[in-house]
């Protein structure tokens, strides 16, 4: 038996790869010789790097940078064999960096990300996948403008301050003093987000308020945000605020696209391609995917979705496993999931089933009972 495993997290427990391990454990008690072939799974939120480091046998490396306050930080990138950079925005600039209090994006910045980026390019890298998911910013992505060298001037011909408060003072843009090997890089954002820049379905409107901003200050923010647009378009007359994405991280998805070119593409699509998961699908006997909770969201494209359209597309059976199953998980099986367990073994605390270690036990525990089952139909 050829079993492809492709388990996302199962957030704030078990990672991508332990839960592949985990599922991989429960087959070969049944099938002592099975072939479990274990792919990472991220969607370019949280742990896009370690999905793509571990299952494409990477390295990581660190940076100091400035986090969402501007207070200095250690944070960990990806680099792949190919010589790849895998960023992950909110490891600089994200909202768990900072405490309810502190949650402000009229002062919050996405510098730090833009430093993690020159990092990987000052360790030789070129190529780039950045995952934009759990920013804590709106400032449309000037900041990590500014750590690249784009200026981002107020009327006295200053660098702006940090945060949309920067966007407030913002007056022109230039590219003098942009490091030289950007011109060299291409980026490839993994984001499922496909709000605009601005307007009612704009980050301001939509993100901010989970950010930290006041009700105020939110058509404060988005006009801003159509000032910052309009002065992009002397930098890059084909910028428009109502480019699908613009609005991803607080913006930041506005400025990729418009000074560093980047090209967008769905998390999980992004990251399946580069894993080159449809080829060990492909002669596969079964898939084997997953994620902390399956519900009505899973099904409206999330990874294991994702995955389970590439196996219906060779025709192999799909089982799902996840930590929690909710109204609306039936979708699923309308989605090319063929059938999904929860592993939950016993009634537990919310804490206790997300131990690490219980975890583990509970999916490779299951997995073995579903696969004695099938184990029954093949005899």
């Amino acid at each position: 038996m050829k079993a492809v495993i492709a388990m996302d997290s199962f957030k704030g427990s078990i990672s991508s790869i332990e839960a592949g391990n985990a599922a991989a454990e429960g087959i070969r008690r049944v099938f002592p010789d099975a072939d479990t072939i274990i792919k990472p799974v991220a969607d370019g939120g949280e742990g896009t790097v370690e999905a793509l480091v571990n299952g494409l046998h990477g390295q990581l490396s660190e940076a100091e940078v400035s986090d969402p306050l501007g207070i200095k930080i250690t944070a960990k990138y990806g680099i792949l064999p190919n010589n790849t950079a895998v960023i992950e925005m909110a490891a600089a600039s994200g909202l768990t960096l900072l405490s309810d209090n502190e949650r402000d994006p009229m002062l919050t910045t996405t510098y730090g990300t833009g430093e993690l980026i020159l990092s990987a390019i000052r360790n030789g890298c070129r190529d780039f996948i950045i995952g934009i998911g759990g920013s804590a910013t709106n400032d449309g992505g000037i900041g990590c403008l500014q750590a690249l060298g784009f200026g981002m001037l107020d009327d006295k011909g200053q660098q702006v301050s940090f945060g949309a408060k920067g966007l407030s003072q913002l007056t022109e843009i230039n590219n003098t003093n942009v490091i030289q090997e950007l011109k060299e890089c291409s980026f490839k954002v993994a984001c499922d987000v496909t709000n605009p820049l601005c307007g009612e379905n704009g980050c301001s409107t939509v993100f901010a308020p989970q950010k930290g901003a006041k009700a105020k200050l939110i058509p404060v923010m988005d006009g801003y945000l159509r000032n910052f647009a309009e002065l992009t378009k002397k930098y890059n007359a084909t910028a428009s605020p109502d480019t699908p994405g613009a609005g991803a991280a607080g913006g930041l998805g506005f400025a990729l696209i418009y000074y560093l070119n980047a090209e967008f593409e769905s998390g999980i699509e992004l990251i399946m391609r580069e894993t080159q998961l449809e080829d060990s699908v492909k002669d596969a006997d079964i898939v084997i995917t997953g994620e902390g909770c399956l519900d009505s969201q899973t099904a409206m494209g999330k990874a294991p979705v994702g995955i389970a359209k590439i196996a219906q597309k060779y025709g192999k059976p799909v089982i799902a496993f996840s930590g929690a199953v909710k109204i609306g998980a039936e979708l699923c099986n309308q989605n090319g999931i063929d059938a999904y367990f929860p592993i939950l073994r016993q009634v537990s605390t919310l804490e206790e089933a997300m131990d690490k270690t219980t975890a583990y036990r509970n999916l490779a525990d299951t997995t073995e009972q579903v696969f004695r089952t099938i184990k029954l139909f093949k005899q």
